[in-house]
């Protein structure tokens, strides 16, 4: 995009695929049209996902032990 030259050329100096160049500059143009107000947008929805991700997390690791309590009474008997 930047040098102007045909994409095949690019691919080529690269050492990479043209189909896999295309799809990079299309990726990179995307990146471009988003606002500001997506990508806040992107960085709410992602923080509360990382929190209920966190908090199931947790949940796991006291349902984890709570079991390996229980075998341990019942080994012990």
């Amino acid at each position: 995009m930047e040098t102007g030259k045909p994409a095949p050329e690019v691919a080529t100096d690269q050492g990479t695929n043209e189909t896999t160049l295309a799809s990079w500059v299309s990726r990179a143009k995307r990146a471009v049209k988003t606002t500001p107000e997506d990508k806040d947008a992107l960085i709410a929805r992602l923080t509360a996902e990382k929190a209920a991700l966190k908090k199931w997390n947790k949940e796991l690791g006291m349902e984890r032990d709570d079991v390996l309590k229980r075998r341990m009474v019942l080994w012990v008997k």
